[in-house]
């Protein structure tokens, strides 16, 4: 049975142009997520599917030997492809077997640690016929908009060290059997188990200023011994 790392990145970001391959606290983003898989002993190979040869180019010179470039598609690169429609096209392609486990990483959560992904591995390994999750504590009071209390008693506020929160979905990583994804044509099969992540993983760069933010949490919990 193989382990692969699954990694798209697309040239055509809007909010932060090239975002993929921009310094980030001195290293290329994409770096950060494929240095967590290329240090994870269970993985053998990591695919960067991207449509971008400056992309492809960056992903082969940042000395990571089990990065393997995929050059995906135009029509699964463009803004309205699901992240699930270039999966399916490496998979059908992939000489990979139904057994064979495939995990789905975002490049642009660089709080990803080898750790984590062991982590889900192990699981999975105790229910191999469903898939894993990241998911990053979120300790916030959430209200619907009728305003009803979604997850707390505002009446017995609870103190914020005594108050178990959320799970939120960080976009990390998904770990799920080949065979599985060519079935259902999603990352997610049930049964899911959680890989639960510190609450600053949840932070999301979309924008400019998110990465000022997300470079300063970095530097200070992935970086600082």
């Amino acid at each position: 049975m193989k382990t692969v790392a699954f990694i798209p990145v697309r040239g055509g970001s809007k909010s932060i142009p090239g975002k993929n391959i921009l310094p980030f606290n001195g290293k290329p983003l994409l770096y950060w997520t494929a240095k967590a898989a290329q240090d994870c002993p269970e993985i053998s190979e990591i695919i960067i599917a991207t449509d971008s040869e400056e992309i492809a180019d960056t992903a082969t010179h940042l000395g990571l030997s089990k990065i393997v470039v995929y050059h995906r598609s135009a029509e699964n690169a463009n803004d309205k492809a699901s992240t699930e429609s270039v999966m399916l096209e490496y998979l059908e392609k992939s000489l990979l077997h139904a057994e064979d486990r495939f995990i789905l990483i975002q490049a642009t959560n660089p709080f990803l640690l080898t750790k984590h992904l062991s982590k889900g591995i192990a699981q999975m390994n105790l229910q191999p016929d469903g898939s894993i999750i990241s998911c990053a504590t979120f300790k916030r009071f959430l209200w619907n908009r009728n305003g009803t209390p979604m997850n707390y008693d505002f009446m017995n506020r609870p103190r914020r060290q005594d108050f178990d929160g959320e799970m939120l979905e960080n976009g990390a990583f998904y770990i799920n059997s080949v065979g599985n994804i060519l079935q259902t044509k999603n990352r997610l099969t049930p049964p899911i188990s959680i890989v639960e992540m510190p609450e600053y993983s949840a932070v999301e760069i979309d924008e400019p200023e998110d990465w000022m933010i997300a470079e300063k949490i970095h530097n200070k919990y992935i970086l600082t011994p």
